[in-house]
């Protein structure tokens, strides 16, 4: 009797260790989330911060005025932050540009300012709204510095910026011009 119940406990043991064995070969993602998985909540969160945002900065008044939303002074320090190389812009505004009386205005708000006495300025694309002038994240930046220049100016063609021009043309002096994508001007880092 012995000799016939080993064969059975083999049997059974050898189906244990299979069923204990096999959940680990199981690929399939159940159960529990991980730790670090967002739920769907974080999830929207994380969407929005992607999201371009958009800031009111102002808006166009009777007879093509502009109205400023945001203090001049509160947009030179968040330009001076997004410069974040010790540039103080001194000087904001918002400019409006017109190749042709047919085509559509576009404006700018624009950043002037020093770096180690030299030329520093910032020009970022707004977009309209009726007659309201917002600055939305995914502008782009348009950076001039200028090289033995006292002043740069912006060059347009067709309401863009396409390059630069010194004030003086003395031997030796520039405005070099540098386009980045996005822009952190009035969000939070």
């Amino acid at each position: 009797m012995m000799l016939s119940i080993r064969p059975f406990q083999r049997l059974l043991l050898a189906a244990l260790l299979l069923t204990a064995t096999l959940p680990a070969c199981e690929t399939t993602k159940k159960g529990f989330p991980e730790m670090n998985s967002p739920n769907g909540e974080l999830d929207e969160a994380a969407r929005r911060k992607r999201e371009p945002a958009s800031k009111l900065i102002a808006s166009v008044g009777d007879r093509g005025l502009i109205k400023y939303v945001l203090p001049r002074e509160q947009l030179a320090l968040a330009f001076n932050r997004q410069f974040g190389d010790g540039t103080t812009i001194d000087k904001t505004m918002v400019r409006k540009v017109q190749g042709k009386a047919k085509d559509k205005a576009m404006f700018y708000v624009v950043g002037l300012g020093l770096r180690n006495g030299m030329f520093r300025g910032m020009a970022l694309p707004l977009t309209v709204s009726g007659s309201e002038l917002y600055l939305s994240s995914s502008a782009s930046r348009y950076i001039i510095t200028g090289v033995g220049c006292t002043f740069c100016f912006f060059n347009f063609e067709d309401n863009d910026i396409v390059g630069t021009s010194c004030e003086e043309n003395t031997g030796g002096s520039s405005c070099d011009l540098r386009v980045e994508d996005n822009n952190t001007l009035f969000t939070p880092r």
